[in-house]
């Protein structure tokens, strides 16, 4: 058996994990499914799309890094384009969700989301149309690493990043106070208000981190594959199947539930052939809510 699924299964584990960040936070702080986060993903891709252009129309071309084939403009691009999406995400909150909340009917906010995913997917096509486009059209050469698997620098920067980004979102809400506001407002509600959290600055952090991390993982996705509008809607039912695998509220259960969809994915790809691939997300969701509703690290509402 061929074991380069392994890679492509780490490296669509990894996309899929830093998206069902945002979506098991939302759903255990706000207690909603946010269909519109798959678009925060597509919007950050092409939010960072945008200031690259703006920058290679100030520099000029810019050489990529090392073997890379991206240069700095990207990680400046990145950057920048995860505040933006962080920002759309809150003010998407503002002017819609938080309006719908306060009637204290999670349905409507849900079937509000999915028009607002309808609404901002159609904005992108019209805004970039809906032809695919690339941050770099560069031929990477993958390297062998033994066992039949060979990489590229791109897939191994891209390991790296995220990686870096869990351990980061993992050590802010456990060893800071904001991260501990956040779990017990996830936890246990009612509580976390008669104990004087600040609900609000939980909620603007909630959106900013899914917001943020929604942008790094569709930049992940536009550097490996390709960008187009429809490329957060594609990931939407995977991180949702992984939220839910990992346990709603657990960080590292959404980002194991990532890999573990991820690596199924690719098994299934070259055991049973391509056709099934988007049919595992549902086979493991459905499986998962049968066996264990609350998932891996899920803890139950009290």
């Amino acid at each position: 058996m061929n074991l380069q699924f392994i890679v492509d299964g780490l490296l669509t584990g990894s996309m899929i994990g830093l998206g069902a960040i945002g979506v098991t936070l939302t759903y255990s702080i706000l207690r909603f499914s946010n269909f519109a986060h798959g678009d925060f993903m597509a919007w950050g891709t092409y939010a960072t799309l945008a200031v690259v252009s703006a920058i290679g129309a100030v520099f000029g071309k810019v050489a990529p890094i090392g073997p890379l084939s991206f240069g700095w403009p990207l990680i400046v691009a990145v950057i920048v384009a995860m505040g933006f999406t962080g920002l759309l995400a809150l003010a998407l909150d503002k002017v819609l969700f938080a309006r719908l909340r306060a009637k204290g009917q999670s349905i409507i906010v849900v079937m509000a989301s999915f028009g607002a995913s309808m609404a901002l997917r159609s904005l992108l096509e019209f805004l970039f149309t809906s032809r695919p486009t690339y941050f770099s059209r560069a031929i990477q050469i993958a390297m062998p690493v033994g066992f039949g698997i060979r990489i590229t620098p791109d897939q191994i920067a891209l390991l790296i990043v995220t990686a870096l980004l869990v351990f980061g979102v993992h050590m802010l809400m456990t060893r800071t106070q904001t991260g501990r506001s956040m779990q017990a407002l996830s936890q246990n509600p009612a509580l976390a208000r008669v104990v004087g959290i600040d609900v609000a600055k939980v909620v603007r952090v909630t959106w900013l981190i899914g917001g943020g991390l929604a942008c790094v993982a569709g930049v992940m996705i536009g550097i490996l594959v390709q960008i187009r509008p429809l490329m957060g809607f594609d990931m939407l039912l995977p991180m949702f199947a992984a939220a839910i695998l990992g346990g709603i509220g657990s960080v590292p259960g959404a980002v194991l539930g990532g890999l573990i969809i991820g690596l199924a994915e690719a098994a299934a790809v070259q055991l049973v052939g391509a056709e099934w691939r988007a049919a595992i997300s549902f086979i493991i969701l459905m499986a998962v809510l049968f066996v264990r509703p609350i998932g891996l690290f899920g803890v139950r509402e009290r």
